[in-house]
């Protein structure tokens, strides 16, 4: 039901908007508007589309790791983490096993291995849902800790701006600079969306497992950048591309290798999971399309301008630093669309340098928050899901929590 108050209130916004520019003499707006509306229909459809081979790869590969047994065996793994926060997932159940390998894709870095992932695990929660319109709590709670997800390495983050260096003529350049400051935001946007849903559902966090978790993580974020520190960027790019690529193959090969073990027809068993993957790509297209319109509506008559422009004011007025404000609608764009947060942010690189404060923190926001919007309209619409309850506040809370706590990271190392 949210969602839908929302999508009026970007239209209904933005025409009013448009009306006023429309007054003040710019006469191109409503063109400019449907132009956008036009370019994000056909974009959504694109994407979608785009989705069928990685979708058909990664379900035919989790199909093997089902019936290999695999995937029962992540999720036994994980038992005593999931039971606390996913009471509604049965021991073994596969959808536990597409949670984790989901989380783990996306704190790689790796988007297209973690959309299928994703949409795998939202469509084997279905199966446990009694209400097939309706949000089950499994549901919001893997939505919300998805669009909140760590991100370990930001691969394409760490890219962008070694690319955008060379351009500027720097020497010697740390792209992976950003690396312990976008690990910590991300980190704080994940335990944010945590607690907000563990509240919603009376979640007790105070748990040794959950505990121990998050301590594990900690540990593993000091020994990982510990490692990785000592090299200089190039090395240290070429490793993390490394690191993932070998992650994910390694994955293939283990679900593989335990099908062949178990004398299953692995070929068959991959061919099975892939013909799942046209389905669900066409099946997001409406609701992909429906949310990119509307974000268009709202960008292009400029109102996310006019939202930071007062943010701007707003820190001004209390006699705070507003160094931050220029990296702000990398932030607030990153909850509406991926891709028009990361041209934010490469325009916030080239205006102000790469190594500048504000390039660095639209780094960080950039690496350390998710597509609120996106994901809830395709996990959500890919099993036909109405009426997503709190998931979206929930949502939004780790992405404003998280955008301020990268922030105040980034005041912390480089102010």
């Amino acid at each position: 039901m949210i969602l839908n108050y929302i999508w009026i209130a970007f239209i209904l916004v933005g025409f009013v908007v448009a009306l006023v520019q429309l007054a003040q003499g710019n006469l191109a707006i409503f063109a400019q508007v449907l132009t956008g509306i036009f370019d994000t229909a056909k974009t959504g459809f694109d994407i979608s589309l785009g989705l069928v081979g990685v979708m058909s790869l990664w379900l035919g590969i989790m199909k093997i790791g089902e019936q290999a047994g695999v995937i029962g065996l992540f999720a036994r793994g994980m038992a005593p983490f999931f039971k606390r926060l996913f009471p509604e997932i049965p021991p073994g159940h596969p959808a536990g096993g597409s949670i984790v390998m989901n989380f783990s894709a996306n704190m790689l870095g790796l988007d297209n291995a973690a959309t299928p992932l994703g949409l795998k695990a939202m469509r084997e929660l279905q199966e446990l849902n009694p209400q097939k319109d309706t949000a089950s709590n499994a549901m919001v709670m893997f939505l919300v800790l998805n669009t909140a997800g760590i991100t370990l390495i930001p691969t394409s983050v760490i890219a962008i701006r070694q690319s955008i260096a060379i351009e500027q003529g720097l020497v010697g350049f740390n792209g992976a600079d950003i690396f312990l400051p976008t690990l910590i935001g991300t980190f704080i946007s994940f335990a944010a969306g945590l607690v907000a849903v563990a509240a919603y559902q009376r979640i007790n966090l105070l748990q040794w497992p959950l505990l121990a978790l998050f301590g594990g993580f900690a540990a593993m974020m000091g020994g990982l950048y510990a490692w990785l520190h000592q090299y200089p960027p190039a090395v240290m790019s070429q490793y993390i591309s490394v690191l993932g690529s070998a992650i994910v193959l390694s994955v293939i090969v283990l679900f593989v290798a335990a099908g062949a073990a178990k004398r299953i027809n692995v070929y068959e068993a991959f061919v099975d999971g892939a013909k799942e993957g046209f389905g669900v790509a066409v099946q997001i297209i409406p609701y992909l399309i429906a949310i990119l319109v509307a974000i268009s509506v709202f960008r292009t008559t400029g109102c996310m301008d006019y939202l930071v422009g007062a943010i701007a004011n707003g820190v001004a007025a209390l006699g705070l630093d507003t160094d931050f404000v220029p990296a702000l609608p990398v932030g607030l764009m990153k909850t509406l669309s991926g891709s028009g947060a990361r041209g934010l942010m490469v325009d916030v690189l080239k205006t102000y340098g790469v190594d500048s404060f504000q390039g660095k923190l639209a780094s960080i926001i950039q690496g350390s928050t998710e597509t609120t919007f996106y994901v809830l309209a395709v996990y959500f619409g890919s099993v036909n899901i109405r009426k997503t309850r709190y998931a979206l506040t929930c949502g939004l809370i780790a992405d404003a929590v998280g955008v301020v706590g990268a922030i105040l990271v980034g005041y912390a190392f480089y102010k």
